[in-house]
């Protein structure tokens, strides 16, 4: 009995590593992310209307000891990575950007979220990225060579978890 288990186990370990890898080759989900559609787990109406600007999340994360739980961002995606869709970006007032990833790496979003105004509910925080996670996301976002051999130094950024998504125009 023990070893009938023990090689169920083994299969079922085996068949989902295999899913995995292959999921992981087709890239970002297919969608039009038209407004209204949610990825994740969905956004709360009563988040989506107490929803923040990026300049007063910022001033809030400066505020509150640079972590923020349970908040709803709204703003413009400036890109979504090409591979998986597992991250994006979000323009800010002064025109740099946001940087957010999907929380547990649950979800995915497709790349035709990138000039749409969403939604965001999750966690915000300020954080320092390194030198090779930024090259890493850099060389994701297709960055010629020398914008990613441009990065030297480690970077303190706004960094958001999100719970959801919701395109909203």
């Amino acid at each position: 009995m023990k070893l009938k288990s023990l090689l169920f186990a083994t299969a079922l370990g085996i068949s989902t590593m295999a899913f995995s890898q292959e999921s992981k080759k087709f890239g970002p989900p297919a969608g039009n992310a038209l407004v209204g559609d949610t990825y994740g787990g969905g956004v709360a109406s009563k988040a989506e209307s107490k929803a923040i600007s990026v300049d007063k999340l910022s001033k809030k994360l400066k505020k509150d000891n640079k972590k923020v739980e349970n908040v709803a961002v709204k703003g413009k995606v400036t890109d979504v990575c090409d591979k998986k869709g597992c991250w994006l970006t979000i323009q800010t007032e002064d025109s740099s950007q946001f940087f957010v990833k999907m929380k547990d790496y649950a979800f995915f979003v497709p790349t035709a979220l990138k000039g749409k105004n969403v939604v965001l509910e999750g966690t915000a925080e300020r954080k320092i990225t390194s030198v090779d996670e930024q090259k890493h996301y850099a060389e994701d976002a297709k960055k010629p060579q020398s914008e990613i051999d441009a990065i030297t130094t480690p970077k303190e950024e706004i960094r958001f978890v999100a719970n959801g998504i919701k395109v909203v125009n």
